[in-house]
């Protein structure tokens, strides 16, 4: 979680504490007219609880303010601008948050990424895909969307032929190798690779080899977009940064990555071996 993003959430609560007061209300009659434990009222109260448009539209009415719920949620909205939680996003399923990218997609002419653990997005088969959303579905028991959430990867790809863009990605060579789906999925995928990496010329496709001289070490995936954005993937949330000062720093992290990275008929050689180590028998 972000400093901002806690700030902010601190500042959310005492503004409600701050209603609960003025209304005179103790913890325990706020909480039995919202019908919650008072536990609840002083987590979000105290920023250890993020509040959904749900909560605070009930805090709003249990204070005597529901006219308040609306500036609530536009302080949540801002809260969120930049922590986006998988639980929240994911409420509609997988394709909403396609469909989202998409728009970033298309508003950007340069998008750099890294990836230490599975293919990037943009370059997955539908197969290799819709194993991914599988797991991911299952990890968060979220929306079993898995058929819609492919077509719209899949859709989303067709921005790699759209003249005037550049792709430069960067994956570790572990993304060769990760058996996160069945072994004549990974072999379609790598066909996948081999492919575009040859065939586009908006696509720069760089491999860090496990042998590769490391100035940092790789951690979490992320997409930069043109220098307006960057999104940061972790198990629990998404991050978009849009100041400056995060921007700069995440392209730092890429280029220290980059620096590490074979392309051209070296990434061939890693893809072909990785290729070569399934057992298709």
């Amino acid at each position: 979680m972000t400093t901002d993003f806690q700030r902010g959430r601190i500042g959310l609560g005492a503004r409600l504490r701050e209603l609960r007061t003025e209304a005179g209300l103790t913890v325990r009659e706020l909480a039995g007219r919202c019908g919650w434990a008072p536990s609840k009222i002083s987590k979000l109260e105290n920023g250890k609880q993020t509040a959904t448009a749900d909560d605070l539209a009930k805090w709003a009415q249990g204070c005597g303010r529901s006219k308040v719920a609306d500036e609530l949620q536009g302080r949540l909205r801002g809260l969120e601008s930049s922590y986006r939680s998988w639980r929240r996003q994911l409420t509609a399923g997988h394709r909403p948050v396609q469909e989202a990218l998409a728009v970033e997609y298309h508003r950007s002419s340069h998008m750099r990424a890294w990836e230490a653990a599975m293919v990037v997005g943009i370059l997955q088969t539908a197969e290799y895909a819709r194993h991914i959303f599988t797991g991911y579905t299952d990890l968060h028991q979220s929306v079993r969307d898995i058929d819609d959430a492919v077509r719209a990867r899949v859709k989303r790809q067709e921005a790699l032929y759209q003249p005037g863009k550049r792709y430069s990605i960067v994956m570790g060579e572990a993304t060769l190798y990760a058996r996160v789906c069945p072994p004549d999925v990974l072999a379609g995928q790598l066909d996948r690779l081999s492919g575009v990496a040859a065939g586009l010329d908006t696509l720069s496709l760089g491999i860090v080899p496990f042998s590769a001289r490391l100035s940092i070490p790789p951690a979490n995936g992320f997409w930069i977009y043109d220098e307006r954005l960057v999104i940061v993937e972790d198990w629990h949330a998404e991050l978009w940064l849009d100041d400056s000062e995060n921007i700069a720093l995440y392209r730092r992290v890429w280029e220290t990555l980059n620096t590490s990275a074979v392309y051209g008929r070296m990434a061939h050689r890693l893809i072909a071996r990785a290729r070569a180590a399934l057992d298709l028998a």
